[in-house]
């Protein structure tokens, strides 16, 4: 841990509900009330990872089992945490190692099971490497790192993987020998705009003329659209969204990844930090999308429908998180991974990143020199992108 004068214990343990909800959400970024000094983020919080877990999304079963890494003092307080699981397969992450796992396995080496420090189902950046607040962050994150780094060496895993980690970890992560990869995503900024019409005047003249009409055509078949939330979230709304969640996860997927006893849980334990967008047509609600509401951030998540009608999609997915945001005056929407169809309808590239640990050392030179041209060339797409983007020149250099 570097020069820590601090005694700790590094430890795993195999549930998230063996450390109580009030000392995890001590942890940086886990609880939304000290979100002024602390950005909270959903995901990291013990109401969404304890849902996961009692739900039995994740399990052993479906290949995510948990193995999160926990430091404490030498009187047993939590100074920081690494949610991390024991995977069987590389579903679900979003970062995608299968041409590496195809490898190795050609090789002979086994890369499954692995150590992966993630959200699961969930390509949301956030803290991967979690310090209490108001003590020195730096020596707990590269205990942390360090950790991941031998618990993969001492359970004699192929590897070990953070994914979606904010840039102020990569460091920690780096100087414990993790390699570095970078992706790329498609955010919407909020430019302190007053209204959607203040973000439409940002853009080139036939951008804004595009949106406009696309935004008319998605409603004219006489939809309205809902905005649910906090006490909204009745057991029949998330009947009715978990019915829209199975059509769309089977057909793109092919196996759902969350089940209907998780929609429950995060119902009853974390209502106010969701945001169903839900559109309705004669009585009856026939698309909506889940988002999850940071304290400066609007994630999206997952959308399904029951009817066809044209840019609706767009209209409940990107353009109302925008008036969401632009409403609650937070600085972000992440919309999910990929989609360069974001772009014209106003969100930008970003650059993602993530850290891996490569036990062998043929396939960590092999990795290294891959992600080095692979980083070269998310750079390149990223720019080009930027260039093409739907805001005046003027907006889009500044």
């Amino acid at each position: 841990m570097h020069s820590d004068p601090v005694e700790y214990t590094l430890r795993t343990t195999a549930a998230i509900t063996d450390i109580p909800p009030t000392e995890w959400e001590q942890l940086a970024g886990a609880n939304r009330l000290n979100s002024s000094t602390n950005a909270y983020n959903p995901f990291v919080s013990h109401a969404y990872l304890s849902s996961l877990e009692e739900s039995g999304t994740v399990s052993a079963d479906t290949g995510w089992m948990p193995r999160h890494l926990v430091l404490e003092d030498d009187t047993g307080r939590l100074l920081g945490a690494m949610p991390s699981y024991i995977k069987s397969h590389s579903m679900g992450e979003y970062v995608f190692d299968h041409a590496w796992a195809d490898a190795y396995e050609r090789a002979g080496g086994h890369y499954y099971p692995k150590l992966q420090s993630s959200i699961p189902f969930t390509p949301a950046t956030g803290p991967r490497l979690m310090a209490r607040t108001g003590i020195d962050g730096d020596p707990v994150r590269h205990a942390l790192a360090g950790g991941a780094r031998t618990l993969t060496e001492r359970l004699g895993l192929s590897s070990a993987h953070a994914t979606f980690v904010p840039e102020d970890e990569l460091a920690a992560f780096e100087e414990e020998g993790f390699l570095h990869r970078t992706d790329q995503q498609f955010h919407f900024t909020n430019q302190g705009y007053g209204a959607y019409d203040d973000f439409l005047d940002t853009l080139a003249s036939r951008k804004r003329k595009n949106l406009r009409k696309e935004r008319r055509t998605a409603t004219e078949n006489g939809i309205d659209i809902e905005w649910l939330t906090g006490t909204d979230l009745s057991e029949t709304v998330w009947d009715t969204f978990f019915g829209f969640y199975m059509d769309t996860a089977g057909r793109k997927w092919g196996r759902p990844y969350l089940n209907r006893r998780f929609f429950s849980l995060i119902g009853e334990r974390m209502a106010d930090d969701i945001l169903l967008v839900m559109a309705k047509r004669e009585g009856r609600y026939i698309a909506g999308a889940i988002n999850f509401i940071g304290s400066d951030t609007l994630y999206g998540r997952h959308w399904g429908c029951v009817e066809d009608h044209p840019f609706l999609h767009f209209e409940v997915c990107y353009h109302q998180a925008i008036d969401f945001a632009i409403d609650r005056k937070l600085t972000t929407v992440e919309a999910g991974a990929q989609g360069e169809h974001k772009l014209a309808r106003g969100y930008l590239p970003v650059t993602t990143h993530s850290a891996h640990f490569i036990a062998h050392p043929g396939l960590r030179d092999a990795v290294a020199n891959y992600l080095e041209h692979e980083r070269r060339d998310v750079e390149v797409v990223s720019e080009a992108l930027t260039r093409h983007g739907p805001f005046r020149k003027t907006d889009a250099s500044d």
